[in-house]
């Protein structure tokens, strides 16, 4: 390897990097970038040889784990053959036709096409445009607001980041783009009033969905699209009864459903997609990071029957069907989803997923709730929270300046642990890969709660000088 100062310079010198603070990082305030060398399992390295267990598996999406030979044989194998063609015109690849067939029997609601490309972002961009072309096709023009909510995360491209319900992804951006609606957040704990149990709080949030679609016009409203679990947006799994809720108002309105599940699916909540978890019954569905466990971009917009069937009865009307990119259904990444979808099988993830992840959530409770600086402990299968307030009984917020989370994160990090610093506030989030041990767990809990216990020691004595 090239002298580690060497591709620091070229790094610093070159490279643009997403969500970093650009002249801290330019003038060398926040240090040298982390130059990440090798990966095994559920651990990392990095050029000065420290190891890291990756409790964030990467971004959520390294799942069957680091170093898996069986998916770089399978993309080296594909490359060898044919490194490239396109699927324009009806082309395509024993590979991709045998992962859509894969998708197709297992995706939930009706599924019936697969669309590819190469992120989330750019699947959810896919989203609103199918839902702009069946509305147009149908004979309803009027149809083309989209609903998220807040908190949301749905991608960082104009659609797909106007979609995203937080306003530090569109400040300066000029964002959200006109016929982006947002709705509440489904988080019980910071949504509730007094007293308000989920189910209550869940057919509120339902009515005030049923409110927007009412005062905007039913006939504007073309779809919903919703992570079934909250994912940036801080790791929230839904209160009761509110799909069910929900979905009831989307039936009403004949509003699409457009399930997200970039994160939670391929077992990452301990079922095949989140959205079978709760019984959601999406029209289209977005899939990227689980698919190939990061080892290839590959994304892909899964069309539901109801909607397909439209764009294929006016065909002869309007011609082919005009949306695609150079890279759609790219060979390599197809061969590395197919290998890793094998693992997923062969490993039977899911349930692994559920059974590990049944101990995560306990020994997560057991060793964070009761302390004094946490709000509410959260999760499911392998995804979890913490969330940190200044004062438990009132819910108050530490000042954003503390930054408490990130400090955290930091002194989890300088223990060999990455656990991520959640944008939404104090918030320390986990989604280690799906292949971690119970005692893998055990040892993330154990140094997330130290470096917990050491902020803490922090504060006190801040409090004190104060």
């Amino acid at each position: 390897m090239t002298d580690i100062k060497t591709v620091a310079e070229r790094d610093r010198s070159s490279v643009l990097h997403p969500f970093t603070q650009l002249k801290d990082f330019a003038t060398g305030k926040i240090g040298d970038p982390t130059i990440v060398t090798d990966g095994r399992g559920v651990s990392i390295k990095d050029a000065e040889g420290r190891s890291y267990i990756d409790g964030f598996a990467g971004l959520y999406c390294v799942n069957v784990g680091y170093g898996r030979t069986e998916v770089a044989e399978a993309i080296a194998r594909q490359a060898y053959k044919l490194a490239y063609y396109h699927t324009y015109a009806a082309h395509t690849t024993e590979e991709l036709a045998t992962l859509s067939d894969r998708l197709v029997r297992m995706a939930p609601g009706a599924p019936s096409k697969v669309f590819y490309g190469l992120s989330g972002s750019d699947a959810n961009e896919t989203q609103a445009k199918l839902v702009w072309y069946y509305n147009n096709l149908r004979g309803q023009p009027r149809r083309k607001k989209i609903i998220s909510r807040e908190r949301g995360y749905h991608g960082c491209s104009v659609i797909s980041g106007s979609m995203t319900g937080m306003s530090f992804y569109h400040d300066h951006m000029d964002l959200p783009f006109p016929g982006i609606l947002h709705t509440g957040s489904p988080h019980h704990y910071w949504g509730a009033e007094p007293g308000e149990t989920e189910d209550s709080f869940s057919r509120r949030r339902a009515a005030e969905l049923e409110q927007l679609i009412l005062r905007e016009g039913p006939e504007t409203i073309g779809a919903f699209i919703a992570e079934p679990v909250l994912g940036t947006g801080g790791i929230t799994p839904p209160p009761t009864g509110y799909w069910r809720e929900i979905q009831t108002v989307l039936r009403r309105y004949d509003v699409l459903l457009i399930a997200d599940e970039v994160i939670c699916g391929f077992g990452r909540t301990g079922a095949d997609f989140g959205s079978i978890l709760y019984g959601m019954e999406p029209d289209l569905v977005t899939v990227a990071k689980g698919l190939t466990s990061g080892y290839m971009p590959l994304s892909a917009a899964i069309v539901g029957q109801r909607v397909y069937n439209v764009m294929e009865e006016a065909a002869d009307r309007v011609g082919a069907f005009s949306h695609g990119y150079t890279y759609s259904g790219h060979p390599i990444a197809a061969a590395a989803a197919n290998a890793v979808l094998d693992i997923f099988e062969k490993e039977e993830l899911t349930n692994r997923a559920k059974t590990v992840g049944s101990h995560f959530q306990k020994r997560l409770k057991e060793r964070f709730a009761q302390l004094e600086i946490v709000g509410e402990v959260r999760g499911v299968g392998l995804l979890g929270a913490i969330e940190f307030v200044a004062d438990r009984q009132t819910k108050r917020r530490f000042d954003p300046q503390i930054k408490v989370g990130a400090r955290i994160s930091k002194a989890a990090r300088d223990r060999g642990l990455i656990a991520r610093a959640m944008p939404h506030g104090d918030i320390l989030g986990f989604a280690p890969p799906l292949i971690v041990s119970e005692p893998e767990i055990d040892e993330m809990i154990d140094l997330a709660y130290r470096a917990t216990k050491q902020v803490m020691d922090e504060l006190a004595k801040e409090s004190q000088t104060t």
